[in-house]
């Protein structure tokens, strides 16, 4: 619902023009154009998005609306990236902002769901597209929060980095990869970007085979795991590993939906994120298929920050059955980890399903009240809204 109004209009934009500033090292985009649209025209120039959403379907405007983050190191959300932006507001002007012109409005937008006003152009960094090598390195999870911040902190060569951990229920959690990506030490001569693989039927069909089927789970782990290298193509661009589709993860069975819960956790106490994670989600009815963990880099700039400092962000996938049963339970599950999770200081990703409480959303956001009063100045007669405005803040 944070995208959809009921009873409304929604409003997408096209696609527009895009300007490369090489000296200064950033572009001027249109908000309606797709990160492919942006990978493409950036890549025969030789650069590349500096931090972008996954996949590269979504739009560049709405990345900056949900702040999303990537996953090159050692940056924080995609809004840490972007100088400047041209909105719409609710009484129709065209404005600038930035840190240092309606800096206020600025900080608001950037996360802020829409709710101040329409993107329709952005000033974004960009680097340099390079040739990487992965690396991948196993380990207990209980280490991977050391390991992970360690190698970021010390390493500069890594330049790109998350990981993953096993997901059966019977060896849940117990078992951590971690994947960096270095330059390579040949850099000439960089293929064109693509936006497929030809493993990708293969490993949707994979990744869809876990669905009610534990085999399926070992077996995608020990392919990660024990296969990464072969599986993932060894060397690629900077640039094409971003451009992934979301089509690699299609979902075709319409008894059941794909639900993404999200968690940022400090490092230090991510041990703690673990035993809430392995207390609770094996015993929903929901098949939980898939977890990846980010590096984020503190940002205090958003109103609705999700990194007021750095934290290891957990991107999670659950298969629910669309039934009234497994939505009762996706919502039982939902609260109970949000509860766990910011007990320990940490917060959860609001751009998903609406299942939080609004207490939930206070503890996580502690500057929710101010971001809900900036709203009805900013805009008395709330032309901007949406079902996460009705349930969280209205």
């Amino acid at each position: 619902g944070q995208s959809l109004p009921r009873d409304g209009t929604a409003i997408s934009l096209d696609g527009g023009p895009l300007e490369m500033d090489t000296a200064a090292k950033t572009y001027r985009t249109s908000a309606g154009n797709r990160w492919w649209d942006v990978i493409r025209i950036l890549d025969p120039k030789g650069f590349s998005p500096a931090v972008m959403q996954s996949n590269s379907d979504f739009g560049v405007g709405s990345t900056f609306c949900v702040n999303a983050h990537g996953w090159p190191v050692p940056y924080g959300p995609f809004g840490s990236t972007v100088k400047a932006i041209r909105m719409v507001l609710a009484d129709g002007t065209l404005i600038q902002c930035s840190r240092n012109e309606n800096a206020e409005l600025f900080s608001l937008a950037m996360g802020g769901y829409g709710l101040f006003g329409i993107i329709v152009e952005l000033d974004v960094e960009m680097v340099p597209n390079l040739l990487l090598e992965p690396k991948f390195e196993r380990m207990a999870p209980e280490k991977f929060a050391e390991s992970f911040v360690h190698t970021i902190d010390t390493d500069k060569s890594a330049v790109m980095a998350y990981g993953r951990m096993s997901v059966s229920r019977k060896n849940f959690f117990d078992d951590a990869l971690m994947i960096t990506y270095r330059p390579s030490a040949e850099q000439a001569a960089l293929p064109a970007v693509t936006n497929h693989s030809k493993l990708t039927s293969f490993t949707n069909e994979i990744y869809r085979a876990q669905t009610g089927w534990e085999v399926a789970k070992g077996l995608r782990w020990f392919m990660e795991a024990k296969l990464g290298p072969a599986i993932t193509g060894g060397r690629a661009t900077r640039n094409s590993l971003m451009a992934e589709p979301v089509s690699n993860l299609a979902q075709k069975d319409m008894r059941r939906t794909d639900i993404l819960h999200e968690y940022f956790v400090a490092p230090e106490r991510f041990g703690e994120f673990l035993a809430a994670c392995r207390d609770i989600i094996p015993k929903s009815r929901a098949e939980f298929l898939n977890v990846t963990l980010r590096y984020v880099a503190p940002d205090d700039t958003p109103a609705l920050s999700i990194a007021p400092v750095r934290r290891i962000a957990a991107v999670m996938s659950f298969s629910q059955e669309a039934t009234p049963e497994g939505e009762i339970d996706m919502m039982q599950t939902t609260e109970a980890l949000i509860d766990r999770i910011t007990a320990i200081g940490g917060a959860f990703y609001l751009p998903y399903r609406l299942h939080a409480r609004r207490d939930q959303v206070e503890k996580a956001y502690p500057k929710a009240a101010a971001f809900v009063a900036a709203k009805r100045h900013y805009d008395p007669i709330l032309l901007f809204r949406n079902t996460m405005w009705d349930t969280y803040f209205a």
